[in-house]
């Protein structure tokens, strides 16, 4: 099966490769052209993302509304990746694509390593990490051979699911996250302009003006991509330091 996907620090891009591989088939990035040829050429796609505060990406949401008429009659598999806890995960890209006339055949949660680098709670052993890692990996495997037999997880689908991720988190986390949106940390005594921000900014929230990283609120994404790959750290959220930066090839590695 096909995948198209968003993927902030690579967790969500490495999970839709392995899918994708299990049956011969490919995955690319929403961010790239190559996406619409999937909507275009195919009838079943996988979809993948990750979940922040138990809440579809921004991106993910406006790119499903966007493209609205290239989902009509697709058949679609949700696959979601996550840090702790989605609720309904999946559930929240298929209410909206089953208003674009698309059936959603499933959905697949996924737990990975998280990409809150300012948050030391969060933080695991690279140990654990990589147990996530191969626990995800068979998960997956898994997954492609029962849908091989036609019958496919209902991971986040459900009415339960739905109440779980609504007062779980999203409700709670939501005024925060909407106020997180607006408020990225840039330390300009830190900043050295060296532009990777802004290169790899999903948003384009970022921008080099006098030799420093500036943001632009209004249409970030909260994927933390930005904050991970600073090589000077100077960029937070959540937290005021960056206690690791999280990015999935360094936890691929030695595995």
């Amino acid at each position: 099966m096909n995948g198209i996907y968003f993927s902030g620090t690579g967790n969500t891009k490495y999970c839709m490769e392995e899918f994708a591989k299990s049956t011969g088939d490919r995955a690319v990035s929403i961010e790239s052209d190559e996406t619409i040829e999937i909507l275009r050429d195919f009838d079943e796609i996988a979809f993948g993302y990750p979940v922040y505060f138990s809440d579809i990406p921004r991106i993910v949401k406006s790119f499903i509304l966007q493209h609205a008429n290239m989902f009509y009659g697709k058949r679609i598999f949700i696959i979601v990746t996550m840090g702790l806890f989605s609720g309904d995960g999946a559930g929240l890209a298929a209410r909206l694509l089953k208003k674009c006339g698309a059936v959603v055949t499933g959905g697949l949660h996924i737990r990975m390593p998280d990409c809150i680098a300012d948050v030391k709670l969060l933080k695991k052993t690279p140990s654990e990490n990589a147990a996530l890692i191969s626990s995800a990996q068979k998960k997956i495997m898994k997954t492609a051979e029962y849908i091989k037999r036609g019958i496919y997880p209902k991971d986040g689908l459900s009415f339960f699911h739905l109440i779980a991720g609504l007062f779980g988190q999203r409700l709670w986390f939501k005024l925060h996250s909407n106020q997180l949106r607006e408020h990225l940390n840039i330390r300009t005594e830190r900043c050295i302009g060296c532009g990777i921000c802004t290169a790899n900014c999903p948003s384009k929230s970022l921008y080099i003006e006098n030799n420093k990283a500036v943001f632009y609120p209004g249409s970030c994404t909260i994927c933390y991509r930005c904050i991970n790959n600073c090589p000077a750290k100077a960029i937070t959220l959540i937290g005021k330091e960056i206690f690791e930066q999280c990015r999935f090839e360094n936890y691929i590695k030695g595995l």
